[in-house]
């Protein structure tokens, strides 16, 4: 089997939740590149719209569907509207996420609440619908975008998010907990641990304190747009068939 072939998602259907911007977008753009067919999901589509329309425009067949991962009504409509389009799912991307920085002091219980049910509730909730149709066929590979702030804490200068830490931290063990689960059925699950990258999520502490952050890693940078596209190629494709439960760093040596 050659590199290319190695990498190859010709005739593969993902779903990649939040797909519309930021990573998710990263990721649905490389998977197009190795001719994966992609369904792209959000609580707010017109991102996934956009994005969707860009992918077209390059002769990718893709889908753009409305969806809030915390509700199972929607995720079970949306995982059905993309196994009716493409009559089946291949790859999971569990990429939609939300964050809410404050002191653990003054943090509000409904932005905790908030945060653990997109980050953790979503990502189980799309994780056992889309297991469903895998766990039949054999196949499939999940990927999990969690985070380094799940694997180290910062101090409050650096990340002051303890719900959005605490929840990566419950993404990773639940990772590992899957891939343990169900690899009797041939099914893949790894996650991404992402540094820092600029987002819009990551914004308004990019714009506070960026140099600050930056000195914290030791690459010395920020994640651009193309840093975050490799290491999904390669979960996503025949190059790991032989990995699970394993979670991959991007960060620029932040976890160190």
């Amino acid at each position: 089997m050659g590199n290319e072939e190695l990498f190859d998602l010709k005739g593969k259907v993902a779903i990649i939740t939040g797909g519309g911007r930021g990573l998710g977008k990263q990721i649905a753009e490389a998977f197009a590149d190795a001719g994966c067919h992609i369904v792209l999901c959000s609580r707010k589509i017109e991102a996934c719209h956009e994005t969707v329309e860009q992918l077209k425009n390059k002769g990718v067949n893709a889908l753009a569907l409305s969806c809030d991962v915390t509700n199972k009504e929607d995720v079970d409509r949306t995982v059905e509207a993309a196994i009716n389009q493409f009559e089946k799912v291949d790859i999971l991307v569990n990429n939609s996420g939300t964050t809410w920085g404050a002191p653990v002091e003054d943090m509000p219980e409904e932005a905790w609440n908030k945060v653990m049910n997109v980050n953790v509730k979503g990502t189980f909730l799309m994780s056992q619908k889309v297991g469903q149709h895998m766990i039949p066929r054999k196949t499939g590979k999940i990927i999990n975008i969690s985070s380094v702030a799940g694997i180290k804490a910062e101090p409050s200068e650096v990340l002051n998010a303890i719900g959005y830490s605490t929840s990566k931290a419950a993404v990773i063990h639940m990772t590992k907990d899957l891939a343990m689960k169900w690899a009797q059925y041939g099914i893949n699950v790894n996650s991404i641990a992402p540094g820092f990258f600029q987002t819009k999520m990551t914004n308004k502490v990019l714009e506070e304190r960026g140099e600050k952050v930056a000195s914290h890693i030791p690459l010395g940078r920020i994640g651009d747009d193309t840093m975050l596209k490799g290491a999904a190629l390669f979960l996503a494709s025949k190059a790991s068939d032989f990995v699970t439960g394993h979670i991959l760093t991007v960060d620029g040596g932040a976890h160190l």
